[in-house]
C-alpha cells in the first residue's frame, strides 16, 4: 500500500514539474480542459443560483397562491389566443366575494388592478411611468408586504375608497428627496390628491411581476371612482391563497367551480378566465434550464475532447522522453502495473490542474456577479466536485493509452533507445 502511495506522490510531483519546465506546451494542452470545465461548471453554477433565487421568490410569494384574470401566463395547451383572452370579462369584487364566502379552503382572497404609466406629482417634482396597484383587503397578506415607515392601508380606507396611498421605496426617495419620512404628505395622480400613509420596505421585483420599490398601492374602490375598471384596457386579477395544509390543486378545483357558477359558464363551455400559479413559471423555466444544460454540456464536451487529445499528446511525448528511465525502472524490478499507474496518475493530475483553473475562474466571476451586480451566485460544493470528477475521468481516458504503451516497453529496447 505504501508503494502505491509513493508512486502516486511521485507521479503528481512529475506532473507539476512538467508544468514548470514546459510551461507553454503544457499550458496550451491544458487550455481545452480549462475551457471545457469552465463552460460546464459556469452554466451549472449560474442555473443553480437562478433556481435558488426563484425558489426564494416562490417561498416569499407563496407557491400556494392562485392568480385569476383574463390573460393566462402560458399558452393553454396550444396557440396563445390573445384575441379571445382580450374579450373575456374582467374579474370583479363580486367574484372575489363569492370565493371568500363559498371556498372554505381559501385563507385570503383579494382583487388587484394594475394601472400603468401613472404620472405622480409632489409640489414641483414629477415622476412618470409609475405602476399603481389598486387593491382590496388582504393584498398585503398574500404578497407579504412589509412597511418601513408609517402603516399599510386600513380596512376602512379600502372599503371606503379613501384617497390614501402607500409608496414604494424608490418612489418615496424620488418624490421626497432629503425627507426620511414622507408620511402625512400629499401626492397627486389620476387628477386627485392622495395622502401618504406608509412607505414599503425595499424588496426588488418578484416572480409574479410586482416591482413594489417603483410602484404605489392604493384602494381599489378609489381607482374605480376615477377610471373604468371594467374597460378592456384594464385587467383586474383575483389572487387567492390556500389555507395551511390545503394543496393548491384542491384550491384550484374549488375556485374554478365557484367562478364558473358566478359567471354563469355553461357545462362544457371553456372558462372565461385564466387560472395562473407560480409553478407554471418554474416548470417552464426548468425546461429552459434543461436545454441550456444540454447546450453547455455539448460545448464543454467538445472543449474537453480537444483538451483530452492535448493531454494524450503530452503523455506520448513524455513517454518518449522517459523511455530510458522506464527501461531502467523495469530492469531493476519495476512492474508494468507500477509504470501504468505512474503515467495514468500524471495524466489525471494534469487534467485536474486544468479543471481547477476553470473552477477558479468560475469562482472569481461568481464573486464579481454577487458583489458587483448584486446577482447572488454561489459555486456549490456539488458543482466543485462535478468539475473535479469530470477532469479526473478525462485524465483517465486521455492518459490510458500512453500509460499502457509505457508499461509494455521492453526494458532492453527501452535502455538502448536514443
Amino acid at each position: 500500500m505504501n508503494g502505491v502511495f509513493q508512486i502516486i506522490g511521485r507521479s503528481i510531483v512529475q506532473a507539476l514539474q512538467e508544468l514548470r519546465v514546459n510551461k507553454l506546451r503544457t499550458s496550451l494542452s491544458l487550455l481545452g480542459i480549462t475551457i471545457g470545465i469552465f463552460c460546464i461548471i459556469a452554466v451549472l453554477t449560474v442555473l443553480d443560483s437562478m433556481k435558488n433565487n426563484i425558489q426564494k421568490d416562490m417561498d416569499t410569494l407563496g407557491s400556494d397562491v392562485l392568480y385569476m384574470g383574463r390573460w393566462p401566463w402560458m399558452d393553454e395547451g396550444g396557440e396563445y389566443k390573445w384575441w379571445e383572452y382580450w374579450r373575456r370579462p374582467s374579474m370583479t369584487p363580486t367574484d372575489m366575494k363569492a370565493v371568500e364566502s363559498q371556498v372554505p379552503d381559501a385563507a385570503f382572497a383579494t382583487l388587484c388592478l394594475t394601472i400603468g404609466n401613472l404620472n405622480i406629482k409632489q409640489v414641483d417634482i414629477d415622476l412618470t411611468g409609475i405602476n399603481g396597484y389598486a387593491v382590496m383587503n388582504y393584498f398585503d397578506k398574500i404578497q407579504n408586504i412589509e412597511i418601513a415607515k408609517g402603516r399599510y392601508l386600513s380596512y376602512a380606507e379600502m372599503d371606503g375608497g379613501n384617497n390614501s396611498v402607500v409608496l414604494g421605496d424608490e418612489i418615496s426617495k424620488g418624490l421626497f428627496p432629503g425627507i426620511s419620512d414622507p408620511v402625512g404628505n400629499n401626492v397627486s395622480f389620476l387628477g386627485h390628491k392622495f395622502n401618504v400613509v406608509g412607505v414599503m420596505k425595499k424588496v426588488g421585483e418578484n416572480m409574479a411581476g410586482f416591482d413594489f420599490d417603483n410602484s404605489i398601492i392604493f384602494p381599489y374602490y378609489a381607482a374605480s371612482n376615477l377610471v373604468d375598471v371594467r374597460s378592456l384596457n384594464y385587467d383586474p386579477f383575483l389572487a387567492v391563497k390556500a389555507r395551511a395544509g390545503v394543496s393548491v390543486d384542491e384550491l384550484k378545483y374549488e375556485v374554478e367551480g365557484v367562478l364558473r357558477r358566478v359567471r354563469k359558464v355553461r357545462p362544457g363551455q371553456a372558462n372565461d378566465f385564466a387560472i395562473n400559479q407560480l409553478s407554471q413559471i418554474s416548470e417552464r423555466l426548468d425546461l429552459m434550464f434543461g436545454t441550456i444544460d444540454v447546450i453547455a454540456m455539448v460545448i464543454g464536451g467538445f472543449s474537453l475532447l480537444v483538451g483530452a487529445f492535448g493531454i494524450a499528446n503530452i503523455m506520448f511525448v513524455t513517454v518518449k522522453e522517459r523511455t530510458k528511465v522506464i527501461g531502467l525502472k523495469k530492469a531493476i524490478g519495476a512492474r508494468s502495473r507500477s509504470i501504468l499507474t505512474e503515467f495514468l496518475v500524471e495524466a489525471i493530475t494534469l487534467c485536474i490542474t486544468g479543471g481547477l483553473i476553470g473552477i477558479v475562474i468560475v469562482l472569481l466571476l461568481s464573486l464579481g456577479l454577487t458583489y458587483g451586480l448584486g446577482f447572488h451566485v454561489t459555486l456549490s460544493v456539488r458543482n466543485f466536485f462535478i468539475g473535479i470528477s469530470i477532469s479526473a475521468v478525462v485524465g483517465v481516458l486521455a492518459g490510458y493509452i500512453p500509460a499502457k504503451k509505457a508499461s509494455r516497453l521492453d526494458p532492453v529496447v527501452a535502455i538502448r533507445s536514443n
